[in-house]
């Protein structure tokens, strides 16, 4: 395993982090337990979960996964060897079963004891906000359109300060943002300035072969801000491991049970999963491990979620950390990128 330091901290992680959003749907806690135990075992000491997890997002399973999580904690005696990483949910329709005033208040300091409760310990390593409180385009929407309802009112500074109030608390030992945009990220970056408050270590966005869209803006500020990527869906819901197109894909596949998450299956990605796809088998390597590989070896990336529904999949996804793509094969990357980019925003 690799490793690297969470900007603006002295947080130790692998290059690898384990993902957990299956947790307690497509996966049970006996699943969890078996995918943890595998990671740590393999050198993986960086876990990223949500309040919201396991998702799709109801009501009925609201928490679970970092339940799991925490009985894990509880059964294995080991927090201290995982850095943990969790998310308040940002407002919205998807989680309005979980609150409706977005950061707003003391939502924030309610978030964080609930999960923390759920994940039996006193502090998480890493805490983020899962996405902007405003309306912007995030989630596979290519363009900003201004929305005439949007009722938000600037409050970037307040949340900082709550969350600087938890790290003063012992709750939190960084904090980071979630599915931002440059505006947003560097609003953010102006108020810690301003008022000197803890940097902003890291912005957890989707990064993949088939959505590199973190390049055009937020690379730059990633690297002059030293805010680190972690990149999650780096196998875009399992499209770049090839099995959708090669039929292989089992029946409890994630788009099979949810058809529904088609972010990454138009017929632009699917003709630039399938350039990919021969490029890895002509290069020896599988799709899953070209891809992954990809994403990390970019100079931004402090870490790349990977998400499992088997211990199989975990080990191949584990182990492209020793995979090294040459300059040829970067070449030929950027040259179906060039052809056919960001199908999938």
């Amino acid at each position: 395993m690799e490793y690297t330091t969470l900007p603006n901290s002295d947080i130790k992680v692998s290059k690898i982090c384990l993902g957990t959003m299956t947790w307690g749907n497509q996966n049970t806690e006996a699943d969890g337990f078996a995918q943890m135990d595998y990671a740590v075992e393999k050198g993986v000491n960086f876990f990223d979960t949500a309040e919201l997890y396991p998702v799709p997002a109801t009501k009925e399973t609201q928490g679970r996964t970092s339940k799991i999580i925490g009985n894990w904690f509880k059964q294995r005696q080991n927090r201290g060897k995982v850095v943990l990483a969790s998310k308040i949910a940002g407002p919205g329709d998807y989680t309005a079963h979980i609150r409706t005033t977005g950061f707003k208040g003391d939502a924030i300091k309610q978030a964080i004891d609930l999960e923390l409760k759920r994940l039996q310990t006193d502090y998480i390593d890493l805490y983020q906000l899962h996405w902007p409180e405003r309306h912007t385009n995030t989630f596979g929407v290519r363009d900003f359109k201004p929305s005439p309802k949007d009722p938000w009112i600037d409050n970037f500074n307040e949340v900082l300060h709550e969350l600087n109030a938890l790290v003063k608390a012992g709750k939190i030992r960084a904090y980071g943002l979630s599915n931002e945009k440059s505006w947003g990220s560097m609003r953010y970056l102006e108020e810690v300035r301003k008022d000197k408050l803890p940097k902003i270590s890291t912005i957890q966005n989707a990064y993949s072969l088939l959505n590199r869209v973190f390049e055009g803006d937020l690379a730059e500020i990633s690297l002059r801000e030293n805010m680190g990527l972690l990149a999650y869906s780096p196998l875009a819901f399992g499209v770049l491991s090839g099995k959708y197109i090669e039929g292989t894909a089992a029946k409890n596949a994630r788009l099979n049970l949810f058809p529904r998450f088609a972010r990454y299956s138009s017929e632009q990605a699917t003709e630039a999963t399938k350039a990919y796809l021969n490029l890895a088998k002509e290069s020896g390597l599988s799709l899953t491990s070209m891809a992954l590989a990809f994403v990390n070896g970019r100079p931004f990336v402090t870490s790349n979620i990977i998400g499992a529904t088997t211990v199989e999949q975990l080990k191949e996804n584990i182990d492209s950390i020793n995979i090294k793509l040459n300059e040829d094969m970067l070449r030929e990357i950027n040259a179906i990128h060039s052809k056919i980019p960001n199908p999938s925003p």
